[in-house]
């Protein structure tokens, strides 16, 4: 039986339901076009990877490219084009995800393609040897050969001491260089279940027919009874504020970067991640922000600074600072600049008008995110393999709308504690020599 629906709004009608195998759906509908976004996520990340075996999330993704029982390698990408659609997938921390975006009298098409490679894999050696060496020519051109990646990727590491998310979603490269066919194998058998996976479609849908097509293609697969319970290992308290220098003589920018430990968005209570989204916003979300008033319309000491906060995540994530100091300002004093301003901050408080602009802006953008079927099923999908519910995701504007001046700045002395923070700096091989 189908749940009520529950709406964020009356013109996003949401329906959640459970196949008897495990399997969660989520059914968006939005009947203004003939056109549906269908994605299967995976609870299953790079921080779910075996230790010696990083990388190995995002070969699976990969190969699932490959050939099946019942297609042949690329028949389905193939098929989408065919059919006017496009697909792809992609791999994060928490999460594996594959989606087709196309016509909503398609969306059975989609269904048995998908929960083909669901069980039904089918590799050669020849394929593990190819699509390791497109992981690692993909590791080369996007982060060996990006000194901002590389500098990102240290800064992560030194992050954290214990978790998986200081291990690059890609993998290091001396562990991507051995994987093989039973590193990619266990990894499917283990997570690639329904009762491990979310199905997400939004669009020119029926919860109705969604749930009679689930039934028919993913119901009939069998739930992984051996399915782990999904632990991490856990950070031990930080108590020692960490530095790094990444130099190297590709470097076009010099800039400091700095990120705090801090707490995810929790189930049921996200009061605290909503507090230090608008925490972000307030101090460095754009041209009106704290650090870009001080930074480089006030002192001009920088070209460019920014606070970001990602908070959709199963375990603790960062909130992270970047300053780009303006010619003739060292990298010192772009730092200590940076901290005077974020002292000068947790005097002056927020300014109130500020942060209604915000969330003003934060209203319209919500609304307008409506308009587009990949980010409401990347919403749900991410959301729900992150550890929320479908009424956390729903409630999600609404905590926003109720963060106070004062909820900011308990945030804020919560986050800056510097014993829980990594300062990189990011220069070119010269200017660290002089």
């Amino acid at each position: 039986m189908l749940t009520p629906v529950i709406a964020v709004a009356a013109d996003e009608p949401v329906t959640t339901f459970v196949l008897d195998n495990g399997m969660q759906v989520v059914v968006v509908e939005d009947h203004r076009a003939p056109v549906v976004q269908h994605m299967v996520w995976y609870r299953a990340g790079s921080a779910d990877e075996p230790k010696g075996s990083s990388g190995v999330a995002h070969f699976l993704e990969h190969l699932l490219f490959k050939a099946t029982d019942t297609l042949e390698a690329g028949e389905l990408s193939a098929t989408v084009a065919a059919n006017g659609g496009r697909d792809n997938a992609f791999t994060s921390y928490d999460y594996t995800a594959y989606y087709q975006r196309i016509a909503a009298d398609r969306l059975e098409l989609m269904m048995r393609m998908e929960s083909d490679r669901m069980r039904n894999i089918r590799l050669t050696p020849e394929n593990i040897e190819t699509e390791r060496d497109v992981i690692i020519e993909e590791r080369n051109s996007r982060t060996e050969n990006n000194p901002r990646a590389l500098f990102s990727e240290q800064m992560n590491a030194v992050q954290y001491h214990n978790h998986r998310y200081g291990v690059p979603i890609i993998g290091w490269m001396h562990e991507m260089e051995t994987l093989d066919m039973e590193d990619a194998l266990s990894f499917y058998d283990i997570y690639y279940s329904p009762n491990n996976a979310i199905l997400v479609v939004s669009g020119d849908v029926t919860p109705e027919n969604v749930r009679t097509l689930a039934d028919k293609y993913y119901g009939v697969i069998p739930a992984n009874p051996d399915l782990p319970e999904r632990t991490r290992t856990k950070e031990p308290p930080q108590t020692a504020e960490r530095r790094l220098i990444f130099k190297d003589a590709r470097v076009s920018q010099a800039y400091v970067s700095r990120s705090y430990l801090a707490p995810e968005r929790d189930s049921g209570a996200q009061d605290t991640a909503a507090a230090l989204t608008m925490l972000a916003e307030v101090l460095g979300g754009g041209t009106t922000s704290y650090l870009t008033e001080k930074l480089q319309f006030d002192t001009q000491d920088a070209v460019y600074s920014g606070a970001f906060y990602r908070g959709t995540s199963l375990d603790d994530t960062t909130f992270d600072l970047i300053v780009v100091p303006a010619p003739g300002v060292s990298l010192q004093e772009i730092e200590d600049a940076m901290d005077a301003a974020l002292a000068q901050f947790m005097t002056d408080g927020v300014d109130p008008e500020q942060l209604e602009r915000l969330k003003a802006q934060l209203r319209a953008q919500q609304i307008y995110a409506r308009d587009n079927v990949d980010g409401i099923a990347q919403r749900y999908g991410s959301g729900l393999t992150s550890g929320l519910t479908v009424e956390d995701i729903q409630a999600w504007p609404d905590a926003l709308a109720a963060v106070t001046e004062a909820d900011i700045m308990a945030a804020a002395k919560m986050v800056f504690n510097r014993e829980a923070s990594v300062t990189g700096w990011l220069m070119q091989e010269e200017e660290a020599t002089q």
